[in-house]
């Protein structure tokens, strides 16, 4: 047998090209749909946002924050606020919210049963039914959780 120093056919590969360049052209089509689309987030999805956002507020003692995601009638006084956070973290360590279930929407306002756990015993964990309004097209705590 002979073998050929001829050139082998390239032609097998524009197929490959081809596909690669259709996928690329989807993924990138994907990412700008993403990007370009809204917050579409569901009124539950946006109340655990808020449930999780005032929890790290405190954990983090900001005020501002907090405020953030607190109804205006339960802002309170930052000092006391704070001062209230500092005394719940020394006695049972950073509060989590572990799980945000049954939310009931009515206009705006809603409840949830959020579930807390401390750093102290991460196996006792807290249902409570905290309360939310929509205030300024967002939706704010109501209520107050565990300390």
């Amino acid at each position: 047998m002979t073998e050929s120093n001829e050139p082998t056919d390239k032609s097998g590969i524009a197929p490959f090209l081809g596909a690669l360049t259709i996928i690329v052209a989807v993924v990138i089509g994907i990412w700008l749909i993403n990007v370009f689309s809204g917050d579409d987030l569901t009124d539950p999805q946006q109340i655990a946002r808020a449930a999780s956002g005032q929890n790290d507020a405190l954990q983090r003692e900001s005020y501002r924050d907090f405020q953030a995601f607190t109804c205006a009638a339960q802002q309170g006084d930052e000092t006391k606020v704070l001062e209230a956070q500092r005394d719940s973290v020394a006695e049972r360590g950073d509060r989590y919210v572990d799980s945000v279930d049954a939310v009931v929407v009515e206009g705006d306002t809603a409840t949830a049963d959020i579930t807390y756990y401390f750093d102290n015993d991460k196996e006792a964990k807290e249902t409570v039914e905290m309360t939310f309004a929509r205030e300024d097209g967002a939706w704010k705590v109501c209520s107050t959780g565990p300390s």
